[in-house]
């Protein structure tokens, strides 16, 4: 798919009008796609797909992943929150998973921001210099 000018400006626009009081509105979501589909212009359906894209990047955005060798403590997955939350918003929904394969420390994902403290992040990275 080509994405001209016009496609993005008007999947923008429909991004814009998606939000109520900072928060995405499904009902808003719902009639923008409607008044479109009823309107049909010229690419519509490249249209929502980019406008698709724009919204999973816009839930991405409030969606953080938290991966850890080990369970963490309920004290350590507040302060992570916490300072998440400060960072992007009171918006943000944290997702803790254990993943054995990490050896030991964490790794976040908030949308496309990634912070890797793991141990086996640190042992590829000593590999790679030596």
């Amino acid at each position: 798919m080509r994405v001209n000018k016009e496609i993005r400006q008007l999947s923008r626009e429909m991004l814009r009008a998606s939000f109520t009081d900072g928060q995405l509105d499904r009902g808003k979501i719902a009639s923008l796609i409607q008044s479109l589909i009823a309107k049909k212009p010229r690419h519509m359906i490249d249209i929502l797909q980019n406008y698709k894209r724009l919204l999973r990047l816009e839930i991405d955005k409030r969606r953080a992943r938290v991966e850890s060798a080990m369970p963490l403590s309920e004290q350590t997955a507040a302060d992570i929150v916490a300072r998440l939350k400060r960072k992007y918003g009171e918006d943000l929904i944290a997702e803790f998973q254990v993943n054995r394969t990490l050896l030991g420390g964490i790794r976040v994902r908030v949308g496309s921001d990634v912070w890797d403290g793991t141990v086996r992040n640190r042992l590829e990275r000593l590999q790679q210099q030596l």
